[in-house]
């Protein structure tokens, strides 16, 4: 896989952690997308857990950069439904997120846009609304959150064959 991760085209990432509920949503995409669909040879799909961080950091001091990279997660926005998938240009992370290294709350977004400032690589965050994030240990979406799991697929399946 570590070699892979530095000769695909396309990486996409399923960020969060599958013990805290809604949080699982970007492996439960991962999985989803792997089970259903073929993807493309220069194509790596993969549940990054918390570990997003460690993995930007790698990309960002390789030389050859991938030409895309798609983040998936959940977040916490307000005045967003539960479950509703949206994509968040990184460009328009509100400031007070670029230090924020709760994967709860958001991927690593100062070294995502270290990526899209310098270099030519293109980043699509798409994320989901969480119903919740419990503060203890419970595995599993919220219904609105797994309903959700489809409708992100379809939206990085659609990314991956048609955006620039």
């Amino acid at each position: 896989m570590v070699r892979e991760l530095f000769e695909k085209s396309t990486l996409v990432f399923g960020c969060g952690n599958i013990l805290f509920g809604d949080d699982g949503f970007g492996p439960a995409v991962v999985k989803y997308l792997q089970d259903n669909y073929p993807l493309p040879a220069d194509v790596l799909v993969l549940d990054v857990g918390t570990s997003i961080r460690d993995l930007l950091f790698d990309l960002v001091l390789i030389e050859n950069k991938p030409q895309k990279i798609v983040i998936i997660d959940a977040v916490d926005h307000p005045d967003r439904r539960p479950g509703e998938i949206f994509e968040i240009p990184v460009e328009a992370i509100p400031p007070k997120k670029t230090a924020d290294f709760s994967l709860h709350q958001f991927p690593t977004v100062n070294m995502l846009q270290e990526l899209k400032e310098h270099t030519q690589v293109e980043i699509h965050v798409v994320v989901a609304q969480v119903q919740e994030i419990p503060e203890e240990v419970r595995p599993g979406l919220s219904p609105a959150v797994a309903g959700a799991i489809k409708d992100a697929a379809a939206q990085i399946l659609h990314i991956l064959r048609f955006a620039n």
